[in-house]
């Protein structure tokens, strides 16, 4: 006799925001009883072509969601929770989908809980176009039950990080500090090679230098000539600055590297510690250690 397996049924479960992530998630997931909000009348309109009904009203919308995915934008999502958590029926889950700041996170969970909701800290660590199979950290004690309903409504790439609110968003806005900062660093590069007339120079440079290694290896080595040299280092930084405001152009990526170069130079670690989590204890140690100089 086969097996029987058993399969989680798909919650009952309501979108409130329904932007490029609602519409993406809905498209590829063909969901028949899922509802929705959104304070555009264009995107609710939106919603019955993807198998979402739009309530007349935030309310209608959440009257029976066992879970609500929140996926407005950043600036709405403590609104968001302190809006509509109190319309959900109570023990029901709020899974913040929004890039927000852990502090922010535990703000909207604390007034989820206060008006009968479950919070669950949800970070979306890939563009949404990759669907059902973007990756998603979850955490918050009721992580694992957030789990099973996800993968219930497709959701393929989840994995639970801790039981603390605020965590899963701290990896991914730690995270975006690197990707996007070098999104921004490229900009200033490249447009400062454009108006120097050097940029295929300075990309066969770049290539010519990059050795492939882990990101905990960069990090440390990274720290490493900060402690070493940054004083020397924010100083050339500072000539870097200089070029680009007499090519007409703000430095807006390189000023601050000037400090941050400036700030661990002047900490005095030298020679460093060794290792990436010893440099890291060292550094926040030190008294007058504040980020900048």
């Amino acid at each position: 006799m086969a097996e029987q397996t058993t399969h989680t049924p798909a919650p009952r479960m309501a979108l409130i925001g329904f932007g490029e992530a609602g519409e993406g998630f809905a498209r590829a997931a063909g969901w028949k009883t899922a509802r929705g909000w959104d304070v555009l009348p264009d995107r609710r309109a939106a919603m019955a072509g993807h198998g979402v009904s739009a309530g007349v009203g935030p309310a209608d919308a959440l009257a029976d969601a066992q879970c609500v995915l929140s996926l407005v934008t950043a600036d709405a999502a403590l609104n968001a929770a302190r809006d509509y958590a109190p319309l959900m029926p109570p023990g029901a889950l709020w899974l913040d989908m929004n890039s927000v700041a852990p502090a922010t996170k535990r703000a909207a969970a604390a007034a989820v809980i206060a008006a009968g909701g479950r919070y669950v800290d949800v970070a979306v660590m890939a563009p949404v176009d990759k669907a059902l199979a973007v990756p998603l950290l979850l955490a918050g004690p009721d992580a694992a039950e957030a789990q099973e309903l996800l993968a219930a409504l497709g959701f393929i790439n989840i994995r639970i990080v801790g039981d603390e609110v605020g965590r899963a968003s701290a990896i991914k806005l730690c995270r975006s500090v690197m990707v996007k900062g070098l999104e921004a660093l490229t900009a200033e590069m490249v447009l400062a090679a454009a108006q120097a007339g050097v940029v295929d120079e300075v990309l066969a440079s770049l290539d010519a230098s990059e050795k492939p290694v882990s990101w905990r290896e960069r990090a440390d080595y990274n720290l490493d000539r900060m402690l070493i040299h940054g004083r020397r280092r924010s100083a050339e930084m500072a000539e870097a600055a200089q070029m680009l405001r007499d090519a007409g152009m703000e430095p807006r990526m390189s000023e601050q590297t000037v400090r941050w170069q400036a700030a661990l130079g002047e900490l005095g670690l030298a020679p460093p510690p060794e290792g990436l989590r010893a440099k890291l204890d060292g550094i926040r140690a030190t008294p007058d250690f504040k980020g900048e100089n």
